[in-house]
């Protein structure tokens, strides 16, 4: 959800899972676990799963903010080996943080889900989201990770790597990734960046650029180019190929046809 309110009130009222929220502009006070908070621009908001709480706007000019609702059983997946016994579950204690890392955490997630991003980014997102919340936040903390073991850490990780080779123009969920490295996504984001230095994802998109530059470069258009490698927005592609190769799609394609 993503609303600014001038005049509306929310009722008491609980969520059956957690809700992690950023206020934006403005401020709200609310009422929860028997105290009264007031979240002001910039701060992150962190309920429980039936934590009753009501909101009104704090300030003239009301509140502007964005939440993500994330159910039990998915915090639970995300956190399968990085929480201190099996089906232990975290939960926090302050619903009102100043906390600069978690609040860009929570805008890359709620910005991955409201623009259709694809599902390995939006995986990814979440799961930097929760355990960045439980890290710095949760009454009860992660587990420190395990040593790496080199050779299963590589294995899993050029596991991964083969089936993006094969599927990069693919919707890739991070589950089927996991499955295919044979570890848990937690797991395999951790031996992924060790063995290659980024996410999943982002090698996932390096090899969408690659593929529309051999493209440009055989003449085919941007959109085309964009549209074969897995690209479904044309913008998205611009800014990227910009971004990683420092030219514009277009003048790539002029200076090898030239």
């Amino acid at each position: 959800m993503h609303a600014h309110f001038f005049q509306h009130v929310y009722h008491p009222h609980s969520h059956d899972a957690y809700s992690f929220g950023i206020t934006e502009a403005g401020a709200q006070r609310f009422s929860c676990r028997g105290g009264a908070h007031i979240s002001g621009a910039g701060m992150v908001m962190a309920f429980n799963p039936d934590d009753a709480h009501d909101g009104r706007a704090a300030a003239d000019l009301g509140y502007q903010y964005r939440i993500v609702h994330i159910g039990p059983d998915l915090v639970r997946d995300v956190l399968a080996d990085a929480t201190e016994g099996r089906g232990a579950m975290p939960l926090f204690a302050q619903p009102a943080l100043h906390d600069p890392e978690l609040r860009t955490a929570l805008l890359r997630l709620h910005t991955a889900l409201v623009g259709e991003a694809d599902p390995l980014v939006r995986d990814e997102r979440l799961t930097a989201t929760v355990t960045a919340m439980v890290r710095r936040s949760a009454t009860r903390p992660l587990r420190a990770p395990e040593p790496a073991q080199g050779g299963r850490t590589r294995t899993a990780a050029r596991r991964a790597r083969a089936l993006l080779d094969e599927a990069y123009a693919e919707q890739i969920p991070a589950q089927r990734l996991a499955e295919a490295a044979g570890c848990s996504r937690f797991a395999l984001y951790r031996a992924f960046h060790t063995e290659y230095g980024m996410s999943p994802s982002d090698c996932q998109r390096l090899l969408r650029l690659r593929r529309a530059r051999r493209l440009l470069a055989g003449g085919s258009s941007a959109a085309d180019a964009a549209a074969a490698s897995g690209f479904t927005d044309q913008s998205h592609f611009h800014r990227w190929f910009v971004r990683c190769f420092g030219v514009t799609p277009g003048a790539y394609r002029k200076a090898h046809l030239s």
